[in-house]
């Protein structure tokens, strides 16, 4: 979750701390990651590669450096393993609780912040 506690999590001494030749993947929040820090890891070949399918802010911006990194890949923020058919009866079961006055399913816990 993006919480006080996760953000900038990932920075320049855990990407230190890291084996030489790991792969850093972030599928959870782009929050969690310091950019620059990343981008330096991955520049000085300190990590081998890094997959991001989440960022800071989305859509990635057309002129963010991350564009331009040869050993990071991008994915369009699709990491989960859910079919359209899946999320659709996600929003149909939610539609029709919404359409009753019921509790709706999956909803965000603003208390704890996800």
């Amino acid at each position: 979750p993006h919480t006080e506690e996760t953000d900038g999590f990932f920075d320049a001494g855990r990407f230190r701390q890291m084996k030489p030749g790991a792969v850093f993947m972030n599928i959870g929040r782009g929050s969690a990651v310091v950019v620059e820090d990343l981008q330096a890891a991955l520049n000085s070949k300190r990590i081998k590669a890094a997959v991001l399918d989440v960022f800071a802010t989305e859509p990635l911006p057309e002129d963010s450096p991350l564009w331009e990194t040869n050993n990071l890949y991008l994915t369009p923020h699709v990491s989960g393993y859910i079919t359209h058919d899946t999320l659709f009866e996600i929003f149909k079961e939610n539609y029709l609780r919404f359409l009753h006055g019921e509790e709706l399913q999956y909803q965000v816990d603003f208390e704890r912040g996800y």
